[in-house]
């Protein structure tokens, strides 16, 4: 045969082999109970379920806590389908199957519009290309809790396995009282039969159950669910302000040593010459490990001490020749100018991605009775969790075990594993309570380095940790961003085109460089979270082009609470205020005139703003502004109402509306979006990172504040009824909340703030 006909039919092979897999359904995601080993009389019943002698469940629970609930959330998905009490649920450490991985993320993740993706109105290349990326993410099994997606992935597979497991728990009773299963009834992890007397709890019908068939299974319709909308309390909460919640730093092992990091004072830098005596002559500190730079990381120093204290007087002690960057000295001013000149640029020519283009933009611009242009900034920010970096690990008889505050345990195992030089499979991960994450914990850096110093310690765990100076200093930063809004108005004050432009670094292809470079392509594909929030923006507009152009600043980036649309939100809901502004309209009615082929959004919009009194009178001196943004699958408005205290913005209550899908615990939503208005209004008055000379100059809580209890509005959280499938929570409270207060001191003092964070 012929080489060519040889490749071509190879091709053909290949190709078929392709088109058969991607129309086969996606690998069940209920999986084997051997997935999920038992031990000391506990039974798996598939890869999510276990039953122990006494008849608590215990669910592997894949996903990380850092304060958003989701431990609970998912808990009360399998205890309302299996008929026990929340507090009956037990969590399990799963393994590294690929069972646990989320698909939801890589989804959600396509560049569609949520008008592309509404059930029932997606078309033939939007269900394809979903049907695929959900087949490969169950197939690469990435662990990840990020994307506010945790829910909305577990939503269908979490319930579908409990339900299967009360099936073959119902079949078990069945079999061994010979009675017919439709006449036995399920109540608090009992199986019973009212005529006859028999009773069992789960954990005596367990291992029958392991071998009895499932049977026809289906899942518990709305309306009999007992716990699902309705206030639970978290099931996390007792062990945390008991003290026994277990943190990362709180990790403690026999023969422990303690790491603490110091890196080159200027990004990009690496430690030069040092005399080690010194230091290793303090007491209680044992040795100085030199870091490469590891999974992103700038080169550091580590000083390894019998305790933290030890390690931190270590490396305060450290004299160091520090080498400059070899790279362009980095200045955030001037990466702002040149953002500026970027995004002006690539407006007038065209250049950049277009992410989602509509009608013809240019000719109605042109045509336009008015034009409106505007320019909008976003900072450099900072991720400052309240708990350190830090990450425990040993490395001993060819095996690395971690105990770390992670939110991607699989890229953190395969960090380990490079470091290491061992495969994956002899790395062990123990997830710990997070002590705040917002994106920062989706990097493996500080696992890196653990591990490194680990390979210098003889076998004996170390805790490495970074002092909070080094975690500001060595962030990997939300990216800043620019854009040029253009809006042409017709003669009666309607809005007939929009031209959005962005500019600002590539996010995604610098993360996966550093942490899944196997994942990483030698050229940057267009990346979705730079203009997230502004291509998919809900408003009918005849005419649009969204835009964006990529850039490279050298600064470190990374993913930050709500990613792209933390910053987009502010421009594009901030220009829609002025539009409204233009045509001589209220801001309300102005955007409902755009929302009347999206009732979801409208319905939302209206709840915020007759729960606010929007348009009632106010005490002198306050006024309300608001905004509304979708993100994650949820759509929030929020109306800020604000005044200036001192010649600064303080803000006196928050009203949020959010259609949020079905519900699955009422109080952790609230919560969550309690918390999303603070961490928003610190970022709105406060936060920035300024760079000169490389040195970043914000070093801690002093010179980066957050906003105190004494700045704290009130607020009030309402949510839309709903029977869709959950959608994000823990991050689409973000995004609104700066241009509601933006638009709220135009309407006080006149003057539009165009750049965060705002400063009158």
């Amino acid at each position: 045969m012929r080489r060519r006909g040889l490749l071509v039919g190879g091709a053909g092979v290949a190709g078929t082999l392709l088109v058969g897999w991607a129309v086969l359904p996606p690998r069940s995601r209920v999986g084997r109970p051997d997935t999920l080993p038992g031990a000391d009389g506990r039974i798996a019943l598939n890869g999510w379920i276990r039953i122990a002698p006494d008849g608590a469940v215990a669910l592997a629970m894949p996903r990380s806590e850092m304060g958003q609930g989701v431990h609970t959330a998912l808990a009360l998905l399998v205890a309302e389908e299996l008929d026990v009490a929340p507090a009956r649920i037990e969590l399990a450490e799963p393994g590294a199957d690929t069972l646990y991985g989320n698909v939801a993320v890589a989804v959600d993740g396509l560049p569609f519009t949520p008008a592309e993706t509404e059930p029932g109105r997606q078309g033939a290349t939007v269900l394809a290309a979903r049907w695929i990326v959900a087949k490969l993410a169950r197939e690469a099994g990435l662990s990840l809790t990020g994307g506010s997606s945790s829910v909305a992935d577990a939503w269908e597979p979490l319930r579908w396995a409990a339900a299967t497991a009360r099936a073959r728990l119902l079949g078990a009773a069945s079999l061994q009282w010979r009675l017919p299963a439709e006449e036995l009834a399920v109540a608090d992890g009992v199986v019973s039969h009212a005529a006859g007397g028999q009773r069992a709890h789960y954990g005596e019908l367990a291992k029958l159950a392991a071998a009895t068939p499932p049977g026809d299974v289906a899942l518990k319709p709305r309306e009999a669910w007992r716990l699902i909308g309705r206030p639970q309390p978290r099931l996390d909460l007792p062990a945390k302000v008991s003290g026994a919640a277990v943190f990362g730093l709180d990790v403690r092992l026999p023969g422990l040593r303690y790491a603490v990091v110091r890196h080159a004072p200027q990004l990009g830098g690496a430690p030069g010459a040092f005399d080690p005596d010194p230091v290793l002559r303090l007491p209680g500190v044992e040795r100085v490990v030199r870091l490469p730079s590891l999974a992103g990381s700038t080169p550091a120093l580590a000083v390894v001490g019998r305790s933290t204290w030890h390690a931190r007087r270590g490396a305060d002690a450290l004299v160091v020749d520090w080498r400059a960057p070899p790279a362009v000295v980095l200045d955030s001013a001037a990466i702002a100018h040149e953002l500026e000149r970027t995004v002006r640029r690539a407006a007038q020519d065209g250049s950049g991605h277009v992410f989602h283009a509509q009608g013809e933009a240019d000719t109605a611009l042109a045509a336009a009775a008015r034009r409106i242009e505007r320019l909008y900034r976003a900072p450099y920010l900072a991720h400052a969790a309240l708990e350190p970096l830090n990450c425990t690990a040993r490395v001993a008889g060819g095996r690395v075990e971690l105990w770390v505050p992670t939110q991607v345990p699989s890229f953190a195992r395969a960090t380990a594993a490079r470091i290491a030089e061992v495969p994956q499979d002899r790395v062990v991960v123990h997830v710990t309570a997070l002590g705040g994450g917002f994106g920062r914990r989706l990097e493996t850096d500080v696992v890196a380095q653990a591990v490194r110093v680990a390979l210098e310690c003889g076998g004996a765990p170390v805790q490495l940790s970074w002092p909070r100076e080094e975690d500001f200093t060595h962030d990997f930063y939300r990216p800043a961003a620019a854009a040029l809004l253009q809006a042409g108005l017709d003669g009666e004050g309607r809005l007939q085109v929009l031209r959005l432009t962005s500019a600002g670094d590539a996010l995604v292809p610098r993360y996966l460089e550093r942490n899944a470079p196997g994942l990483a392509l030698p050229v940057d594909l267009p990346d979705r979270t730079a203009s997230e929030g502004l291509f998919d923006l809900p408003y009918g507009v005849p005419h649009l082009r969204i835009a964006h152009r990529a850039t490279g600043s050298g600064v470190p980036i990374g993913f930050w609470r709500s990613v792209g649309h933390s910053h987009n939100a502010f421009f594009a809901e901030c220009f829609v205020d002025e539009l409204a502004a233009a045509a001589g309209r209220d801001p309300l009615a102005f955007r409902l005139e755009l929302l009347q082929e999206r009732p979801r959004h409208a319905a939302v919009l209206r709840l915020a703003a007759d729960k606010a009194g929007w348009g009632s009178a106010l005490p002198p001196g306050t006024a309300r502004g608001l905004a509304l943004h979708e993100s994650f699958g949820s759509i929030v408005a929020q109306v800020v109402e604000a005044r200036l205290a001192h010649g600064r913005p303080s803000v006196r209550r928050v009203v949020v509306a959010a259609d949020v899908g079905t519900v699955v615990n009422p109080d952790t939503v609230a919560q969550q979006m309690e918390g999303s208005v603070l961490f928003a209004l610190s970022a709105a008055l406060y936060g920035r990172i300024d760079i000169v000379d490389s040195r970043v100059q914000q070093t801690n809580f002093p010179t980066h504040p957050i906003a105190t209890l004494a700045e704290t509005p009130r607020i009030e959280v309402h949510l839309v009824p709903s029977t869709r499938a959950p959608a994000g929570v823990g991050e689409p409270g973000v995004p609104p909340f700066a241009p509601a207060l933006a638009n709220a001191l135009f309407a006080l003092t006149g003057r539009r703030l165009r750049e965060l964070p705002l400063v009158p």
